[in-house]
């Protein structure tokens, strides 16, 4: 079993994201979570998740009941350099992690380990959260880099543009990763695509104006190595083959425009929807809107829902999707 902590406040969908690295993801604490099957490779590309620890155990949040378990519990590798991290996740347990680290390192010190706090061996991980805490050997971090691709120092912008910590988790929860396809049908300046990219995904783009798939190729050779395909195209009758792609992910259009493209606004989301089941079998639709009964309508099974405030005026409705087999 694995120990997992999350990034931001909506833990619901950081463990939705994480489960895409595992076989079960179980929600113990506010920002923590264990998993079970967790594939160790895929955590360094997760957006919401920032650390994977091999669970040593279990106990309340408190140093003294951590203290306790260490004592008693059986290590090998003892001729190995430990650091204790201790995190008090989102501050609801009130203890001090300096004090943590003190005291539960000196545990480790006389079970025979030697301290290195620069370049230990190995990584204790103390969570703290809420009334739990999570004790584990740190195994996979991810990689924390969102920042470097800000969408106003890509060498192409449009305003309204996805935040890249955004973006990687929906192309994860889209299924990107090594060996995949990963398809944006309304692809803009190309960010879902990035990031998609970025995991390890071949990446197909199309979008309805010449301007933005010629903008989106600027940004993609800008930040991806492997090899992007872009072309021109209408999102509701896609230049793909049946079944041609492993997932799709898009961020369909926002307000309420009476028109997009020559459609109607329900009209191109559910025609989008309706190539997307015809090409993969996910599908992850983010919008401004629940789409919920335009997704059925077009063959999908309806995984998860999550409602993502951005800001005052603004929900991300976030739909998973499951297509027939």
């Amino acid at each position: 079993m694995y120990a997992l902590e999350l990034v931001g406040e909506e833990d619901d969908f950081a463990a939705a994201e994480a489960a895409t690295a595992a076989a079960t993801v179980e929600l113990v604490a506010p920002g923590l979570a264990v998993a079970r099957g967790l594939r160790t490779d895929r955590v360094s590309r997760l957006a919401y998740t920032r650390t994977a620890s091999r669970v040593v155990g279990r106990t309340d949040a408190d140093v003294e009941s951590v203290r306790a378990l260490l004592s008693a519990a059986a290590f090998d590798d003892t001729d190995a350099t430990v650091a204790v991290r201790a995190r008090d996740v989102r501050a609801t347990a009130g203890v001090s992690t300096s004090r943590a680290e003190r005291e539960l390192g000196a545990v480790l010190v006389d079970h025979g380990f030697g301290v290195n706090l620069d370049d230990p061996d190995r990584e204790l991980r103390v969570s703290f959260a809420g009334d739990t805490a999570l004790v584990g050997w740190l195994v996979a971090e991810s990689v924390r880099d969102f920042g470097e691709r800000a969408p106003t120092d890509r060498p192409f912008f449009q305003p309204g543009s996805m935040a890249p910590l955004d973006a990687r988790a929906y192309a994860n929860l889209a299924g990107a990763g090594p060996g995949q396809t990963i398809l944006d049908p309304m692809c803009g300046t190309g960010g879902l695509l990035i990031e998609a990219g970025l995991a390890g995904s071949r990446v197909v783009g199309v979008d309805a104006q010449t301007k933005m798939v010629r903008g989106a190729r600027r940004n993609l050779g800008a930040y991806l190595d492997g090899e992007f395909a872009l072309v021109r195209g209408d999102g509701t009758s896609l230049p793909v083959a049946a079944d041609a792609v492993d997932g799709v992910v898009v961020d369909a259009p926002y307000g309420r425009q009476s028109k997009v493209a020559g459609h109607r606004l329900d009209e191109l989301v559910g025609g989008a929807l309706a190539e997307a089941a015809r090409v993969a079998r996910r599908c992850v639709l983010v919008g401004d809107r629940d789409w919920t009964t335009s997704a059925e309508e077009a063959g999908w099974s309806v995984r998860a829902t999550f409602a993502r405030r951005v800001h005052r005026s603004l929900v991300r409705h976030v739909h998973v999707l499951d297509g027939s087999e």
